[in-house]
């Protein structure tokens, strides 16, 4: 496999879980963002966009600006740290994702990229996996608050099944009853 980076979005506001860390949630144990720090271990690099917390992995910690502008923003800012001509994007709020799943899509990008399809044939934008080169040319100048969906979905990339959950996020209360602490 290539050299790639990875970088972790791990800001946000949890308004629909009251406004907790959800990546410092645990999970069976493990802190959500230690979770998707394990699942790019792979990688050259890794990025994470937003406030410093405590973590098993080295990694190199940035914020958005403005702070809290959103996904997309936050994106931006991880994609100007990346060095190596493929980038994994992985959401800190997955409890179940692995290395392998990350790996997959990493190789399954050929022209643009690769994104995860849930069980319901949805995308989850926040586990995929890019041409560094394509996703910079294609971000927005002032990415705060513009739709994360709306510039990736443009991109037409490979769709890859999700297998063994790892598609599944956090948003709500009743998401995260399925997973004890």
């Amino acid at each position: 496999m290539p050299p790639w980076s990875a970088i972790v979005l791990a800001g946000g506001k949890a308004t629909r879980l009251g406004g907790i860390d959800k990546p410092a949630l645990i999970v069976n144990g493990t802190p959500m963002l230690d979770r998707a720090l394990q699942a790019a271990t792979g990688a050259t690099e890794i990025t994470v966009v937003g406030p410093r917390r405590r973590t098993t992995t080295h990694v190199r910690w940035i914020r958005e600006h403005p702070q809290g502008s959103g996904p997309l923003a936050a994106l931006a800012a991880g994609l100007a740290t990346i060095t190596t001509p493929t980038v994994a994007v992985l959401a800190a709020d997955l409890p179940q994702v692995t290395r392998g799943t990350v790996e997959r899509l990493v190789d399954a990008v050929k022209e643009t990229g690769a994104v995860l399809i849930d069980q319901e044939a949805r995308p989850q934008w926040l586990l995929s996996a890019w041409r560094t080169t394509v996703l910079s040319e294609h971000m927005p100048e002032r990415p705060e608050g513009m739709s994360l969906h709306r510039v990736l979905s443009g991109l037409s990339p490979v769709q890859v099944q999700d297998v063994d959950g790892s598609a599944h996020d956090i948003d709500v209360p009743s998401d995260l009853e399925a997973f004890p602490d």
